[in-house]
């Protein structure tokens, strides 16, 4: 089995088993079916089952499965049996409320270095960074080994940057700028933007 060969939408569903996971264990909870994950997800048990299967058995039939066992399992598929370095570019209010919030930390994800090119935000601190210059983007990457970046920056700056993140190294970016990047094949790009996400649940709304 190669990794091509595994829909992404399953992939993209196990951080969700894992998040409900470490929320059964700090309940101390150590055996679930799949089943209750089922309920707690709202994901059918079946897809759970068959999502898994894609990484081989880890569970016996009507036992379940042993929740640290799991987890263990997941974190080493996700590749996040090790803390990753990550980068800022993008020191606006936007890059400081990533670089301030504590939960990349928990998850894995230590955010190393924030960027800018702003000289007003060069040199100033987000939470206990210092900004600095990107001219110095690429050499940083290459000299540390990040693979990871968040993109705070304007859309209108979102492309050149992405191409010196991907030149320098960066193969997962996490693009907070309105705008699609298009990227190399063996790049990963993660788009967050809030207002798509409304402009979809609106929909849903009643109308006049």
């Amino acid at each position: 089995m190669t990794e091509n060969q595994i829909p992404d939408v399953v992939i993209a569903r196990l951080p969700i088993y894992l998040l409900k996971l470490n929320q059964l264990l700090r309940d101390g909870q150590k055996v679930v079916s799949s089943a209750q994950l089922s309920e707690m997800i709202g994901i059918p048990a079946t897809q759970i089952r068959k999502d898994l299967s894609w990484f081989g058995g880890f569970g016996k039939q009507g036992s379940g499965y042993d929740v640290i066992h799991l987890m263990d399992q997941l974190k080493n598929i996700l590749n996040l049996d090790r803390i990753w370095q990550m980068v800022v570019v993008g020191a606006g209010n936007l890059g400081k409320a990533v670089v301030e919030y504590d939960g990349f930390r928990q998850k894995g994800f230590e955010i190393s270095a924030v960027f800018d090119n702003e000289p007003d935000r060069i040199g100033s601190r987000v939470g206990h960074l210092v900004v600095q210059d990107v001219e110095d983007l690429e050499s940083y990457i290459k000299e540390h080994q990040i693979y990871v970046a968040a993109l705070t920056v304007p859309a209108s700056a979102a492309p050149s940057v992405a191409e010196k993140l991907v030149k320098a190294g960066v193969r997962a970016i996490l693009n907070y700028a309105p705008v699609r990047l298009l990227m190399p094949k063996n790049v990963e790009i993660s788009n967050v933007d809030p207002v798509l996400s409304l402009q979809r649940m609106t929909f849903y709304l009643p109308r006049k």
